[in-house]
């Protein structure tokens, strides 16, 4: 490369000048320029997609610690001809559950110091082959501060030398004589578990449903290096923890129709006392039958359900009420046809729906509705809702997650050329994209996306009851239920419908044309292209509709070019689709999509090392090794190299003078 000082202008000199700070030699620039090319060529890292989790944390949780099977994967390939099927599960077990495990096993051992010595020599070799595609750098830096030289030598011997192999045996044997084994293997598996998959995609779903998405939440804030592609339940649980009154009548009708408030009560500390007894005040002796709550266990006592029930209504209520406010004062959104309580005729029971039908209503026990003014909130209702808005701003531990999603999560995300979001895109039946209009201005496609993202962030960030902020909250419903949402990706939420209507037609919810289109792998590839994609290793990965894989439905759509991963992690969802959720495994040789049978518990994991059965759908071979040059971090890397290029020549033609940050 042949620069004269003229090539410079002022702006790169500039930026020269603050890089020479952080590189103030020739020989610094000279070193990171190897260090940086050499990470070009090493194999590209893994990654693990999850979506729809739905609070099933201990499904979730196993998956993590397992990595859909890749840890496995390397146990069988190191040791399929060494030790039995049984032993390779017990060590995948030991791997997933070291404290639990170990505790087991110590138990049954005769020579404790065997055991350990075995124990360690296996977890070692399943170590150096996860860490082999990084740099020692960044395995130094997953290493436990206690065990991180101890490690780093045993992961870095080189056996063919006599001397390294003594060398390696009186480490081992210090660790078990010294009584440190325990903690060691604990570290080991800890260090396979961190080092397996590089980068965690949650591709939409976290909430709703299942027992505890908190804890869901605390494990994936633990997680190195996470992202997250907001799911619609996702966005109502944020719009609830910025305040909206709407997302938060939502979340409860939602918790209380899936009878899992404990992640309302325990897991956010949030008192449903004030909804339970308005709910007993005005309901007690009406007809709750339309609003039971689902139950997956006969625990529940009957008083208990009854209960659930007159506050299913209650909130229900609230939220048609509230639902009519939001679209008179929104109609940008074109949701007027979820506005039901003024197309009531309370005298008949009946309604007039979009269709210009009557329907016969089965429940017309309507307390607190005035037909003559249908969407005004009682004074009670107002007090239950003020009271659930300050408890929902004030928990910590939701506000916490609430700003971890924002902080690692978007409506998209597009990396290592694939395009991450849970819903879809919204489009026409012709193949383009559906045009939205919102205060005069016209969005489609990517444009659209990042418009919806934005006003989403201003309805948790603005400023406090400003404008901005209340808008933002409304965006924030519509994402999770609005008419064509790229989120919910339907025509209609039909939850008045299902309450009050007989009739199943009327429960149908209309698919986005985008579930149409993207069976063919030409318009995939207009939705790639929109969004800065090409190429044959380029996919589409979308959660959100459960495949049902009982009746042979594909999860793979487009010749390939898309992945719908949502298979039914969420129990309520496991009968349609006759599994318990699909993952997907991208790594330098492979992309993987597997299919998991549903878990059958922490303690039968442990005891009966039952890890959960899965099945791969389809196995997409590349034509070659994936190296990090040829992933997004490849491009960062290379642009990184070519600044240091032109430091480097200014160093050698004298335009800045080394050691110059130190003047």
């Amino acid at each position: 490369m042949i620069r004269t000082h003229s090539t410079f202008n002022n702006a790169e000199l500039d930026y020269l000048r603050l890089l020479a700070r952080e590189y103030p030699t020739e020989q610094s620039v000279a070193t990171e320029m190897i260090n940086l090319n050499a990470i070009l060529n090493l194999p590209k890292a893994t990654e693990h997609f999850m979506s729809d989790i739905h609070g099933e944390y201990e499904a979730f949780n196993h998956i993590m610690r397992s990595a859909s099977g890749a840890i496995r994967e390397k146990i069988d390939i190191l040791f399929s001809d060494k030790l039995s099927e049984q032993e390779c599960a017990a060590l995948a077990t030991l791997i997933y559950y070291p404290e639990e495990k170990l505790e087991e096993l110590l138990s049954q051992v005769q020579d404790m110091d065997l055991f350990y010595n075995e124990t360690l020599n296996e977890l070692i070799e399943i170590c150096h082959l996860v860490t082999s595609k990084y740099t020692r750098s960044k395995v130094r830096k997953a290493l436990p501060p206690e065990y991180a030289y101890v490690i780093d030598e045993l992961l870095n011997t080189d056996f063919t030398l006599h001397n390294k192999r003594e060398y390696y045996r009186n480490i081992i044997r210090t660790i078990i004589d010294i009584g440190k084994a325990k903690d060691f293997i604990i570290a080991l598996c800890d260090v396979i578990k961190r080092l397996i998959v590089d980068r965690l995609h949650i591709v939409g779903d976290i909430f709703d449903r299942g027992p505890r998405a908190d804890i869901v939440m605390e494990a994936l804030m633990q997680h190195h290096k996470v992202d997250i592609q907001w799911g619609n339940h996702d966005i109502l649980w944020m719009g609830a923890a910025a305040g909206s009154p709407i997302c938060i009548a939502n979340v409860l009708l939602n918790s209380i129709l899936y009878n899992n408030l404990h992640v309302i009560e325990n897991g956010y500390g949030i008192s449903l006392r004030s909804l339970a007894l308005f709910a007993n005040e005005y309901y007690h002796d009406v007809d709750v039958s339309s609003f039971a709550t689902k139950t997956m266990n006969d625990k529940t006592l009957p008083k208990d359900l009854a209960l659930s029930a007159r506050m299913s209504k209650a909130i229900s209520i609230i939220l048609f009420k509230l639902t009519g406010q939001f679209v008179k004062r929104n109609p940008d959104f074109h949701m007027e046809e979820r506005c039901h309580l003024d197309k009531i005729d309370y005298e008949k029971g009946t309604i007039v729906l979009a269709n210009g039908k009557t329907y016969t209503l089965c429940d017309i026990s309507l307390p607190t509705i005035n037909p003559d003014d249908p969407y005004q909130l009682i004074k009670e209702e107002e007090k239950v809702i003020d009271e659930f808005v300050s408890s929902f701003k004030q928990s910590e531990k939701l506000q916490k997650h609430v700003r971890f999603l924002f902080q690692k999560g978007s409506i998209y995300k597009v990396y290592n050329g694939n395009l991450l979001t849970h819903g879809g895109i919204p489009m026409n039946e012709d193949a383009t994209f559906k045009s939205f209009s919102f205060d005069g201005v016209t969005y489609k496609g990517r444009a659209l996306m990042d418009y919806l993202e934005a006003r989403a962030r201003e309805g948790y960030f603005a400023l406090e009851g400003s404008e901005t902020r209340l808008k933002g909250q409304d965006f924030m419903w519509y994402l999770w239920c609005g008419k064509w949402s790229p989120l919910f990706a339907r025509a209609k939420m039909t939850t008045f419908e299902r309450h009050f209507i007989h009739d199943h037609e009327t429960w149908k919810e209309e698919k986005d044309p985008y579930y149409e289109i993207t069976k063919s792998e030409e318009d995939c590839m207009v939705i790639l292209h929109e969004f800065g994609l090409d190429g044959p290793n380029c996919h589409i990965i979308n959660g959100h509709v459960p495949i049902k894989s009982k009746d042979g439905e594909s999860p793979i759509k487009g010749n390939g070019r898309l992945f719908i991963i949502d298979g039914g992690f969420c129990k309520a969802y496991q009968k349609t689709t006759g599994i318990a959720g699909y993952t997907l495994i991208y790594n330098s040789h492979y992309m993987r999509l597997s299919a998991h049978e549903p878990f059958d518990g922490k303690e039968n994991a442990i005891h009966d090392n039952k890890d959960i059965l899965s099945s791969t759908i389809v196995s997409e071979e590349l034509d070659h090794r994936l190296k990090i040059s040829e992933m997004d971090r490849g491009k960062k890397l290379k642009a990184e190299i070519e600044h240091l290029q032109k430091l480097l020549y200014a160093y050698r033609h004298g335009i800045i003078a080394e050691n110059s940050a130190n003047d």
